[in-house]
């Protein structure tokens, strides 16, 4: 790391923040209702996960 007191290098500031960016949201299909949802998560449309229902959405 250069000394504070100099000028920061463009790449310097580049390397420091390249995992600073906005990560896309990988989405799956529910089986069930076709509606999006995060993969391994319980669907918030129909309450069902792998072919069985976790929660009655209908209760909720």
């Amino acid at each position: 790391m250069p000394n504070p007191k100099r000028k920061l290098a463009r790449s310097w500031k580049g390397g420091r923040r390249s995992h600073d960016h906005v990560h896309v949201r990988s989405l799956s299909l529910c089986p069930r209702c076709t509606q999006p949802k995060l993969p391994h998560r319980i669907c918030g449309t129909c309450g069902y996960y792998k072919g069985e229902m976790i929660v009655d959405m209908k209760k909720l």
